[in-house]
């Protein structure tokens, strides 16, 4: 698994729906698996998974975005996983982390 935890600033829906978007665009193969939305107060949580093929492993990935924030401020982690065919440890986590640079690649643009 490979994980990347970052806070940023904005309106939370065009953050969530800018991240999404940037990761979607910047990979073919992936997909919004599901997601979910949460608030009380001014308090709101949205949890997005993605999915990709991955080539390099030959079998799909998985991605989910949790968005925690209020007041404009707004906490995100990132965290892939899967990648490996190995039966009892990871042998490769290239995958992973190539789906998480969808993230960073993203986040860089966004600044």
């Amino acid at each position: 698994m490979a994980k990347l935890e970052t806070v940023l600033t904005g309106r939370f829906d065009d953050t969530v729906k800018e991240v999404v978007r940037g990761v979607l665009d910047r990979s073919v193969t992936a997909t919004l698996e599901e997601e979910s939305d949460w608030s009380e107060g001014n308090v709101r949580c949205a949890v997005r998974i993605l999915e990709r093929y991955s080539a390099f492993g030959g079998n799909r990935l998985s991605l989910n975005l949790t968005f925690f924030g209020t007041d404009g401020r707004i906490c995100l982690t990132a965290a892939s996983a899967g990648g490996s065919q190995a039966m009892f440890w990871k042998v490769n986590t290239l995958g992973e982390e190539s789906f998480l640079d969808t993230v960073r690649d993203t986040l860089e643009s966004m600044e």
